[in-house]
């Protein structure tokens, strides 16, 4: 078993033990759904081949946050992860509208400044989908999902 695997798998077993053993979750389940969404969304993009250096980065002078960042070759890649439980409405990453690129964006400037400015980078927004009661999401990854201006 690969380290990612064991990682991964250890992980879901801390996870299912933690939801046997502590107080329930106080958050909504949409938001219990997307943090899982996030970390499947880590393992997915890891197995990938992306080196991931940070996750949920936040900005003291901008609002909002980006779910991770990761190296994919030599390019950095600002990725925000929608997950959902059905695609009968709309598809996820449409939630990701101007608005949410531009604080996106903002916020991916203000990492940027501890860069070198000839720093490769780009917006990728990665959906995961679990439907159907499914535990094993299906996942659909738009890269370079958005220009910057």
């Amino acid at each position: 078993m690969s380290s990612g695997r064991l990682t991964h798998a250890t992980i879901r077993a801390l996870d299912w033990l933690s939801g046997k053993t502590l107080p329930g979750s106080t958050g909504p389940a949409h938001q219990r759904i997307g943090r899982h969404g996030e970390e499947d969304a880590y393992f997915f993009l890891r197995k990938l081949g992306y080196v991931m250096v940070a996750r949920n980065f936040r900005s003291p002078r901008r609002r909002g946050e980006i779910d991770l960042i990761g190296w994919d070759k030599d390019v950095l890649c600002f990725v925000e992860v929608k997950t959902r439980t059905t695609r009968d409405v709309k598809p996820a990453e449409a939630a990701v509208d101007r608005s949410k690129q531009r604080e996106l964006a903002a916020v991916a400037r203000e990492y940027l400044h501890h860069l070198p400015p000839s720093c490769q980078f780009r917006f990728d927004v990665l959906s995961v989908y679990y439907e159907n009661q499914s535990s094993q999401p299906a996942f659909e990854l738009f890269q370079n999902a958005f220009p910057v201006s």
